[in-house]
């Protein structure tokens, strides 16, 4: 009996020691979502180009995946896959959000239905706080005035940018992506970002927090601060490659403050951090951007989809590890994280990802299920890459080590394997017949269930 209550009264004085010191048993989660980084823009994943020396602290201290993809490559669908776990045409995603006309145009919404399930609203309901800081790019900006603002998706504090239902006006002084009148310079948006996501943490410190750190410098236009520091002008091309590496030395310092703030704060050891990008890069440089992966940003070969993909948690993620085996996908973080956190999914949830958090947390693991694209709905509204050889077919599918191309009511199959093969030189489509038949099936299948928008019925909310 006595050493019952021993026990009873050692419990008690440790749980009265985690409440006096702010401590939580759920884990903070922070999502960095570059926009447009490519695959070979960090030098953890492709020494030969940049050197990133904040990002690969975050591979050392972490776990890199190698075969990671987003579910779109284009910005507004990847960012939907990643908020529902699921593939975004199912919301009437396929490009984009554009005006009101060019959604029409091109079949799809002009804003996430308030109906999806989101991350946000399942951590909010687990007691997290939850904020959304940087870019969004699902609803609101041009002529969509009636956008759900962040709160109908479950977010508790918001900075966004003007492609939003409520753009920060100290980073939106006109309707674009960056104006020279900004309050906040093109050059200072990420450290704004990184500030905003720092003061959320401290302010919820106790709490467990749910965060998307989701900047836009990386996008065109690049302007550095160095050239209106010295000249006063913007005397560079801001799509030329010198800009490029001047922001990202920029935008890779801002991610070392970030994970410097997590250790001032005391929460670096229960928090989270994955990194990763939206799609692929444009423009591409030679291929450099993509690590000699085939295709950019607006295509389905491994150039617009195939992202860098870092995740750490201390003491839970094996520190400096390398996965190539395991092939992830943006739809699976809400299933895999709220595993991590220990936090069910609502039981009428049917994503399309699947819980990866074995992998994560250090044991690679085979995928269960095939993976599908959408790209190019019809002829309007969407844009190639105009290098030869990286306009892809507008569906894909990815089973095991095969990966297939082809355009919806077309026969032009692209077949390759994975395995031996990730630059896809190699169409070995006539010589798989079986492959192709039941992929082709599989995928034209898929495409056919997919939701469709007719006018009239562009706004369900």
């Amino acid at each position: 009996m006595h050493s019952i209550k021993k026990t009873y009264f050692l419990l008690l004085a440790l749980v009265i020691t985690l409440v006096a010191h702010g401590q939580q048993d759920k884990p903070n989660i922070i999502i960095i979502l570059t926009d447009d980084m490519g695959y070979g823009d960090i030098s953890s994943f492709n020494s030969d180009y940049m050197k990133t020396p904040n990002i690969d602290r975050l591979a050392k201290e972490g776990t890199k995946f190698m075969q990671y993809y987003s579910a779109s490559p284009i910005c507004s669908p990847s960012r939907v896959s990643i908020l529902t776990g699921m593939y975004p045409a199912n919301w009437n995603f396929t490009t984009f959000l554009n005006d009101r006309q060019s959604n029409l145009e091109a079949e799809q919404a002009n804003y996430l239905n308030t109906h999806a399930p989101t991350m946000a609203k399942i951590f909010k309901d687990a007691g997290y706080a939850t904020g959304h800081f940087g870019k969004w790019h699902m609803g609101g900006g041009r002529d969509v005035l009636d956008a759900p603002n962040f709160d109908k998706y479950g977010f508790d504090e918001h900075i966004s940018t003007y492609e939003s239902p409520d753009p920060d006006p100290l980073i939106t002084a006109t309707d674009w992506i960056w104006s020279p009148q900004d309050s906040i310079k093109r050059w200072d948006r990420t450290a704004y970002f990184v500030d905003k996501t720092l003061a959320f943490l401290k302010e919820h410190k106790g709490q467990p927090s749910f965060v998307n750190l989701w900047p836009d410098d990386m996008h065109t236009p690049w302007v550095p601060e160095v050239e209106f520091r010295y000249s006063g002008k913007y005397p560079m091309n801001p799509e030329e490659e010198k800009a490029f590496t001047m922001v990202l030395e920029e935008y890779d310092r801002q991610i070392g403050r970030l994970l410097d703030g997590l250790k001032e704060l005391g929460i670096d050891d229960n928090t989270i951090v994955i990194f990763t990008s939206d799609n692929g890069p444009l423009p591409s440089f030679r291929g450099s951007r993509s690590a000699g992966l085939r295709g950019t940003k607006l295509s389905l070969y491994e150039g617009g989809t195939r992202m860098p993909f870092i995740i750490k948690w201390p003491g839970h993620i094996p520190a400096g590890g390398t996965d190539g085996e395991s092939v992830i996908n943006s739809t699976d973080l809400m299933p895999s994280l709220t595993a991590m956190a220990g936090i069910g999914l609502p039981p009428n949830y049917k994503g399309d990802g699947e819980d990866r958090s074995e992998a994560f947390l250090g044991k690679p693991t085979t995928r269960k299920g095939d993976m599908f694209w959408e790209y190019g709905r019809n002829a309007y509204a969407f844009n190639y890459p105009k290098q030869e050889g990286y306009k892809s077919p507008n569906l894909a599918i990815r089973s095991g080590k095969w990966k297939l191309l082809v355009d919806y009511h077309e026969n032009n199959v692209e077949l390759y394997n994975m395995d031996v093969d990730k630059y896809e030189k190699d169409n070995i489509a006539s010589e798989n017949p079986k492959i192709v038949k039941e992929l082709k099936a599989k995928l034209i299948t898929w495409r056919m269930y997919m939701p469709t928008l007719t006018p009239g019925r562009m706004n369900p909310k």
